[in-house]
């Protein structure tokens, strides 16, 4: 993998993972209740195929924990635009 974010729609599996995880966000900040853990990862997934279905549902995972990927999303300019905006939000 290369030092780029992983468009939107993209299907991973994780390191240790039995689920297939459809990425739908990218830098997130884990809310949990009233709470921040202040913590940023690089990915906000939910499962494939079935998609949301609860909070309880929803993952929060780091480029590093992807074992495969099995589906890379559509990339189109508006992508690579947004790849800048990713690359800055990482490096803060």
């Amino acid at each position: 993998m290369n030092n780029s974010y992983l468009p939107i729609g993209s299907v991973v599996m994780l390191v240790g993972g039995r689920l297939k995880l459809m990425i739908h966000g990218r830098k997130q900040i884990l809310v949990t209740d009233d709470e921040r853990n202040g913590k940023m990862y690089d990915y906000l997934a939910v499962p494939y195929p079935e998609g949301y279905i609860s909070p309880e549902y929803t993952y929060v995972f780091n480029h590093e924990n992807i074992e495969k990927v099995i589906f890379e999303g559509m990339s189109d300019e508006e992508e690579k635009e947004f790849q800048k905006v990713l690359e800055k939000a990482s490096a803060e």
